[in-house]
């Protein structure tokens, strides 16, 4: 599975740890930042966002403080259904009815134990499709 990942100043951290715990799980592709200097978090939402469209089937990982900054602005790209999950079950819905294609992160506001929590289920999760397959082209269509 191929994933692209990205963080901003405040999630790099996290993003290094996620990396180092799942090297051999994933086929991770890192898009930035690449230290926690002061960076502002749209770019690497963008670049994150741009290589799960060109690149079907893959996934990505944004984390920035909070999340929120982050999954709104890879919202913006035409496609992309970034999904901010505080919990297992949101990760779990997130792909089970919403086919998210980004788990949105938030280093300062969600445990460490629970973000690699949430990463699992997010990634063992997969899309129902059926009943929810005209909602998601409603929203793709947009």
């Amino acid at each position: 599975m191929k994933i692209f990942i990205g963080s901003d100043h405040a999630g790099y951290d996290l993003k290094e740890k996620i990396l180092k715990k799942y090297e051999s799980s994933f086929e991770f592709h890192n898009c930035g930042c690449y230290s926690n200097e002061s960076v502002d978090y749209p770019d690497f939402a963008k670049e994150v966002a741009t290589c799960v469209k060109k690149n079907k089937d893959s996934f990505g990982i944004l984390i920035c403080g909070s999340g929120i900054g982050i999954s709104i602005a890879a919202n913006r790209y035409k496609g992309i259904r970034a999904a901010l999950c505080t919990t297992e079950m949101h990760a779990k819905m997130s792909r089970l009815h919403n086919n998210a294609n980004i788990l949105a992160l938030g280093s300062r506001l969600t445990k460490e134990s629970d973000i690699f929590k949430i990463l699992e289920t997010f990634f063992k999760s997969s899309f129902e499709g059926n009943r929810h397959e005209h909602r998601i082209n409603k929203i793709d269509n947009i």
